[in-house]
């Protein structure tokens, strides 16, 4: 009788600790449903769209100014805003960890960071930090504009750091684009006081005229940074510039300037020297994004003008990527996004 008693306390122990893990993970598992976001299905893109990028998977992210981030698998068109977990609506960076997570800055009207897991958004707290350091796993991000900082990301902690001021040139400035390059240094580009590159030692800067922009009245910036097959570096405008370690530098400058395509239809005297936009193709070539001019391609030797338009009228461009097949797209202010085919550019439509 006593066993049978055991026997019977032993299965209905057994039981309850078994449907208590059921309870409990069904819990966690509506908990987790909760807090998944699904986003909007929508049937296209918003007019705005600035920027583009392809995840190690294949899936677009189409980034608004406006309406907030698009993710395109091939088949369906999903739509996240404020109303998901962004904390901004406006998108000016898509980057991806080695994780897989996705990174969404926002620069306006205040600094934002958005980590996005799949499942969740999470908005990054920064540490104000002069933790300089330069690891091949840190990711950098643009900070608000009107402010001389940028963002360093290793993975656990988001330190705010400052720019130091280029010497002899005392303005305040604004972080415009960041480039990482072939040998891990990371490029600052900035309005109005040139690129500044930083070395994990110094920081060493270029303030030539062509990339400081008091000649306009800061109209432009140095918005792009693209290094060519040669290693030479070309910051919008109309020159390159090679770049020498300062251990075998003879001057007191690590670069040489040399003027390069003049106008970008290579014209000297030409008002087309500078763009907001470039990126070097699969060929090796260098296409150029401009504000109403069209795109403009430059093989080494030739350049080649091709018109973007809607109903015969110029539109206004802002950005271009290359993708993870070398496919084209350029980013636009009112008229979604544009592929190249191969001859055109054309609107891209789901």
């Amino acid at each position: 009788m006593k066993l049978s008693i055991l026997l019977f306390l032993s299965v209905f122990t057994l039981w309850i600790s078994c449907d208590g893990q059921i309870s409990n993970k069904k819990k966690d598992t509506d908990q987790f449903e909760k807090q998944s976001v699904q986003g909007d299905t929508v049937q296209e893109l918003g007019s705005n769209i600035m920027v583009v990028y392809q995840d190690k998977k294949d899936v677009y992210w189409f980034g608004s100014w406006e309406t907030g981030v698009y993710k395109y698998d091939g088949k369906t068109l999903i739509n996240f805003t404020t109303a998901h977990g962004l904390p901004n609506n406006r998108i000016d960076e898509i980057k991806e960890d080695k994780s897989g997570n996705l990174y969404f800055t926002a620069c306006h009207p205040k600094s934002t960071i958005s980590k996005f897991d799949g499942n969740t958004f999470t908005t990054l707290s920064a540490t104000t930090s002069n933790d300089w350091k330069l690891n091949s796993t840190d990711m950098w991000f643009k900070h608000s504009y009107r402010r001389e900082k940028v963002y360093r990301y290793d993975g656990t902690t988001l330190y705010e750091l400052q720019v130091p001021k280029p010497p002899n040139l005392y303005n305040p400035f604004e972080i415009y684009s960041i480039f990482k390059d072939r040998k891990g240094n990371i490029w600052f580009g900035t309005n109005p006081v040139g690129v500044c590159r930083y070395d994990g030692e110094s920081f060493d800067w270029i303030t030539e005229e062509d990339v400081t922009e008091f000649r306009n009245e800061g109209a432009n910036g140095v918005r792009s940074i693209t290094e060519d097959q040669n290693g030479d570096f070309w910051f919008n405008t109309e020159n390159r510039y090679s770049i020498y370690d300062s251990l075998t530098l003879k001057s007191d400058k690590f670069y040489t300037r040399h003027e390069s395509i003049g106008g970008l239809d290579g014209k000297e005297d030409s008002g087309l020297k500078e763009y907001l936009s470039t990126v070097r193709d699969n060929n090796n070539d260098l296409w150029f994004v401009t504000y109403r001019s069209g795109v403009w391609k430059y093989d080494g030797s030739k350049i080649t003008h091709y018109v973007v338009q809607d109903h015969s009228k110029d539109i206004s461009l802002f950005s271009i990527y290359k993708d993870n097949h070398g496919d084209l797209w350029l980013g636009t202010h009112e008229n979604g996004v544009y592929k190249f085919n191969g001859q055109d550019f054309e609107r891209f439509k789901i």
